[in-house]
């Protein structure tokens, strides 16, 4: 199964937990049960950010570089 493109604004959450399970980390940082979330397949990232009130480009960059921190390899 090729890995779904993280900027795509379609994403869902379960299918960014599923791939990059160290994203994980941010969304409790932030006190959001996203990953433990029954809807997070119906959820992408910009829908989290809306009801968190985070900004979107910063969270996903934050993301990015705590995965790239966390698989230094890839």
């Amino acid at each position: 199964m090729q890995k779904p493109d993280f900027d795509d604004p379609d994403l869902s959450l379960a299918a960014l937990f599923e791939h990059w399970p160290e994203a994980a980390a941010l969304f409790f940082k932030h006190n959001m049960a996203c990953p433990g979330c029954p809807v997070a397949r119906f959820y992408a990232l910009s829908d989290a950010c809306r009801r968190a009130g985070l900004d979107e480009a910063q969270f996903r960059a934050d993301i990015k570089a705590h995965v790239r921190a966390a698989r230094p390899d890839q």
